[in-house]
């Protein structure tokens, strides 16, 4: 089947080269007009002249066949040839397309440098004539340049990448900085205070967007300048104090202080998150009525104007916290039991009468003897007493126990029912601090430690809610002068 291939191949061929050559000889020729020839009268041919024309047919035959022939072997020499230069270049193609995929293979695949890069050698190698065109392409070169174009690629993204996150952690710093000026921002302070806070925190953006790597934006920090800002509004708070004692308040802890202590205070701390932790007040003074057991209120011993501390203790085991370190007393109103005055009155009346009579009789013998020497005496005496006596006595006695309250005086005092009042509220003064008077000077407890007091304090306004939450807990020490 190959050669019959083969055969019509070299006569289609043949046919072509001699198309070729008729139309070559025409065109070469130039045609011209014949003038009509008359036909000469056929002669008869002669036995000759019909060999002579068999023997050419025969020669041309044979010339025909040979160049067949010819052009059977040169067809298949070429065929041979060309098959063969094929099957080169085919193996020199696929050893290249091999070098290719060697080479371009792993992270640069992923990129579209690499996959162009290769395409483009494939097409190439696919696309080439020869073996020589083939081992022409420098697949190591092309790797090698494709390699550092994908290097400079990711060095820009990665570039652009870190650009990205460099702009990204400005604005999230910028953004953090302006949260943590908002606060001392929205406080009432001065122009120029108010100035400086805004200079302030210009600068650090303006740090913040000169910055070229992140390491050197997170190094920026506020709290150098926020500690000094902050401590300046907290001084210009205290200078605008109309009292000369403001209240430092930490926390729950809360105390009175000067200015001059509080600035001192303030002064001392160097952590900006410590400072801000503080609070200054005003001091505004309250008075509260508190109703307290004596042995809570510094043994009731307290006086109008006394300066004081408030404690609280709210268990058995806890520890003592305190709640107002400066107070004032206003006044002490006695309990009801010493509201009230006991008096006890006794009368008495005796009689007695009385009557005696007495009868005596008295008889005496006396006989004496003096034998020699020696005198003796013998005596008798004999005495009788009658005696009659009527006592009669009679007695008579009484007694009153009454009460005097105070509160019920104080009433009638009020409604102008007693008269000479102005002397009974004098009496009632000197009688009003007489029993605790009275204690002190002879040191000995009258009253009850559980006798309640009411006492009004004057405390600043500030901790009146320590105080109420804390009012069974309470005890009150006078700060000794």
């Amino acid at each position: 089947m190959v050669v019959l291939n083969v055969s019509e191949d070299i006569e289609a061929k043949i046919r072509r080269l001699r198309e070729l050559g008729k139309a070559s000889v025409e065109s070469d020729v130039p045609k011209m007009a014949k003038p009509p020839v008359k036909k000469p009268p056929k002669k008869p041919r002669s036995v000759g002249s019909i060999r002579e024309r068999e023997r050419r047919k025969r020669i041309l035959t044979g010339a025909a066949i040979l160049i067949v022939i010819i052009l059977v072997i040169s067809v298949g020499a070429y065929v041979y040839l060309q098959n063969r230069a094929a099957e080169q270049l085919s193996q020199a193609k696929a050893k290249k397309l091999a070098e290719v995929n060697q080479y371009f293979q792993g992270e640069i695949m992923n990129s579209t440098i690499g996959q162009q890069t290769k395409q483009e050698l494939i097409n190439e190698i696919n696309s080439a004539q020869s073996v020589d065109e083939v081992n022409a392409i420098d697949v190591k070169a092309a790797y090698a340049k494709a390699w550092q174009e994908y290097q400079a690629y990711l060095a820009e993204q990665k570039r652009l990448e870190y650009e990205r996150q460099l702009n990204q952690t400005k604005q999230e710093k910028i953004k953090s900085i302006e949260m943590e000026f908002q606060p001392l921002l929205s406080m009432p302070l001065p122009d120029d205070l108010k100035k400086k806070v805004i200079d302030s925190m210009k600068s650090l953006e303006d740090q913040i967007a000169s910055a070229t790597t992140i390491e050197e934006v997170n190094s920026i920090t506020t709290s150098p300048y926020l500690l000094e800002l902050w401590r300046d509004y907290y001084y210009y708070l205290i200078d605008t104090m109309p009292t000369q004692n403001v209240i430092l308040q930490k926390g729950d802890s809360k105390r009175i202080v000067t200015k001059t202590e509080a600035k001192s205070i303030l002064g001392g701390i160097m952590d900006y998150g410590e400072l801000i932790q503080y609070r200054i007040y005003k001091v505004e003074f309250v008075d509260i009525a508190l109703v307290l057991s004596r042995d809570k209120i510094n043994g009731a011993f307290l006086v109008p104007g006394d300066k004081i501390m408030i404690f609280a203790k709210n268990a058995t085991n806890a520890q003592f916290k305190e709640i107002v370190n400066e107070g004032y007393v206003q006044l002490v109103l006695l309990p009801t039991e010493v509201g009230a005055i006991s008096v006890n009155e006794a009368q008495s009346q005796t009689s007695s009468s009385s009557s005696s009579s007495s009868t005596q009789y008295t008889e005496d013998h006396t006989t004496t003897y003096t034998p020699g020497d020696t005198s003796i005496t013998n005596g008798q005496a004999i005495s009788d007493i009658y005696t009659n006596t009527q006592t009669a006595t009679q007695s008579a006695s009484a007694s009153y126990t009454y009460t005097v309250d105070l509160t019920e005086i104080l009433k009638a005092i009020a409604a102008g029912k007693i008269q000479a009042s102005e002397d009974v509220k004098e009496q009632l003064r000197a009688y009003g601090w007489e029993i605790v008077d009275l204690e002190k000077e002879s040191g000995m407890l009258v009253l009850d430690p559980n006798t309640q007091f009411l006492v009004i304090v004057r405390v600043p306004s500030i901790f009146v809610p320590d105080i109420l939450s804390n009012q069974q807990y309470l005890y009150i020490a006078k700060v000794a002068s």
